[in-house]
């Protein structure tokens, strides 16, 4: 959902530099002392273009400054990277020297951020002045979550939201909550099953337990696939409505592209045979198989019939080397199988019309958390 990777994967055999000098203006000083910031937010970059700069002028707006920012550079050729150099905002580059896609190259980052908490930012996600002040306040209220997420309203339609907590259905499918919904009807802050990684926080610990993304994603439904997980594991996410950024989406893949089609389904096929429990998985095959029928009947009449038929056949070819994966997840599952469904949304309707599915955080949850904090 989060992501903006074009082109093929070249693999991952290009070491990681740090901007070195003032190339590109991308050396960033370490704080004084070499005092590790609260906050490490990565942004993997492809041919971004002029996004890129805008973003990085978002990030030096921001009015929490105890954070470090990494820009990772999946090999672009537009000039983005020297382009950012006017932007306000020191970063750490990290050339990768191929396109890894957005993924790998949020793990690679990852592994180079000094911050107890990582931010995944996109190019295209430009963020108001307080969101991340915004996201650690949720952190601190909320010390049992290890996710947090935050409202991305429609950059080219700014009355309307382009996604406010990534729902997850019990038929295999995933989407934005409330996408392009008007803005006034945003609902509260509250549990959602996963953040959009467009702009998320995750606490570095978890992150790095969790595997970090799944590589062989490449982009697209990775967040979801990683919410999941977290689930998996016994984790919760909060969806914090005060963190705000304006957000293209695909900005630079384009929304019905067949690079998108294609990236999109065959990872939704992927995250539901990987992560769902299988009784859940035995209950609810039926109804996935007739949602990907009815997507092939949808995305033929748009022209994008070849795109999907193609992910259906990637997807269900790597089921196999999918399974050993599966089988670790289930293993290792901390959550049952009725606290996994009961986050998971089985409404129709709300499939239909791309509702939020925000739940109230649980008063006797922050009550327990309280009385353990105070003993």
């Amino acid at each position: 959902m989060a992501s903006d990777q074009t082109g093929q994967k070249t693999g991952d055999q290009a070491g990681d530099q740090a901007g070195g000098g003032n190339r590109a203006g991308a050396d960033e000083t370490p704080p004084p002392g070499g005092a590790a910031p609260r906050v490490s937010v990565i942004i993997v970059n492809y041919n971004g273009g002029d996004r890129l700069r805008r973003c990085l002028e978002a990030l030096g707006r921001q009015t929490f400054s105890d954070f470090e920012t990494i820009v990772i550079d999946n090999a672009s050729s537009d000039g983005s990277i020297a382009a950012a150099a006017g932007a306000g905002r020191a970063f750490r580059l990290i050339e990768a020297g191929a396109n890894l896609g957005f993924a790998a190259a949020n793990n690679r980052a990852a592994k180079r951020a000094r911050g107890e908490w990582l931010a995944f930012l996109n190019p295209d996600a430009y963020a108001d002045p307080d969101w991340l002040a915004e996201l650690v306040a949720a952190s601190g209220r909320y010390p049992w979550a290890d996710a947090f997420g935050s409202t991305q309203i429609d950059a080219h339609t700014p009355d309307r939201l382009d996604g406010a907590g990534d729902v997850y259905h019990a038929f295999g499918a995933s989407y934005r909550g409330h996408y392009h919904w008007p803005v006034a009807a945003l609902p509260p802050e509250g549990e959602c099953f996963a953040p959009c990684a467009a702009a998320a926080l995750y606490r570095r610990s978890v992150f790095e337990a969790l595997g970090g993304f799944e590589e062989s994603f490449f982009c697209y439904c990775e967040d979801i696939d990683l919410g999941y997980r977290l689930r998996l594991a016994g984790g919760r996410a909060v969806q914090v409505a005060d963190a705000r950024v304006l957000h293209e989406g695909s900005g630079v893949t384009g929304k019905r592209s067949d690079f998108t089609v294609y990236h999109g389904h065959r990872n939704r096929v992927w995250t539901y045979y990987r992560c769902t429990p299988l009784a859940l998985l035995v209950a609810t095959a039926p109804f996935h198989m007739m949602f990907n029928l009815y997507l092939l009947a949808r995305f033929s009449l748009e022209g994008k019939g070849r795109a999907y038929l193609r992910a259906m056949g990637d997807a269900a070819r790597g089921l196999s080397a999918q399974s050993a994966a599966r089988r670790r997840l289930q293993a290792g599952r901390k959550a049952d199988v009725a606290a996994i469904a009961r986050a998971t949304t089985w409404s129709l309707l709300k499939l239909m019309r791309k509702k939020a599915d925000i739940r109230p955080v649980a008063a006797s949850v922050t009550a327990s958390v309280a009385a353990a904090d105070a003993s």
